[in-house]
């Protein structure tokens, strides 16, 4: 079966950075796009980036355009997300998903994810 565990995270003041990273394994088939999604207290998940499998062609939030990037390792069951000039507003527990079968906006139709990794901003 697929699995999808995350490490990185942790506390940074404004205007810091962290970097992200996912790693893809099993038996299955991994050999999808790779989603980040993050979610506050309280709030919805929330999209961040997307990359596709050979790494040809990635997608941001508007909110985080500019400051993230979504990279895979040659190996390509690697995907990273660094995280630059980081904001209060990006605090959240950050989830890597897998295998979308629809929009990859929708976190609804991812059918892997990862154990999740909190990320902390202070102001």
């Amino acid at each position: 079966q697929v699995q999808l565990v995350q490490s990185g995270g942790g506390l940074v003041q404004a205007g810091g950075s962290l970097r992200l990273s996912c790693a893809v394994s099993g038996l299955t088939d991994s050999r999808f796009p790779i989603g980040w999604f993050r979610q506050a207290p309280g709030k919805e998940q929330e999209f961040v980036a997307v990359i596709t499998w050979s790494g040809g062609s990635t997608y941001y939030a508007d909110s985080v355009k500019g400051r993230f990037t979504i990279s895979r390792e040659n190996a390509k069951n690697m995907v990273s997300l660094q995280m630059n000039s980081l904001k209060s507003e990006d605090s959240a527990v950050y989830y890597c998903a897998g295998d979308p079968e629809g929009s990859w906006k929708n976190p609804h139709d991812y059918n892997y994810w990862g154990q999740g990794t909190q990320v902390d901003v202070s102001s």
